[in-house]
């Protein structure tokens, strides 16, 4: 049985599936630990956790 392919997600081997953007997290959050992002008419924030990791939270 052949998996189907999730809509969302372009198929790797796709030749005209975009290229992700890499954004250097540094450029987006300077020297503060918290971004606020928008999207879809909704706002979430993105955190640096004393670890380094990023939490994004509605």
């Amino acid at each position: 049985m052949n998996p189907i392919p999730c809509p969302t997600r372009p198929q790797e081997s796709s030749p005209t599936a975009p290229r992700p953007v890499a954004i250097d997290a540094r450029s987006l959050f300077g020297r503060q630990p918290v971004v606020m992002i928008e999207h879809a008419g909704e706002r979430y924030l993105l955190r640096v956790t004393r670890n380094g990791k990023l939490i994004l939270t509605k």
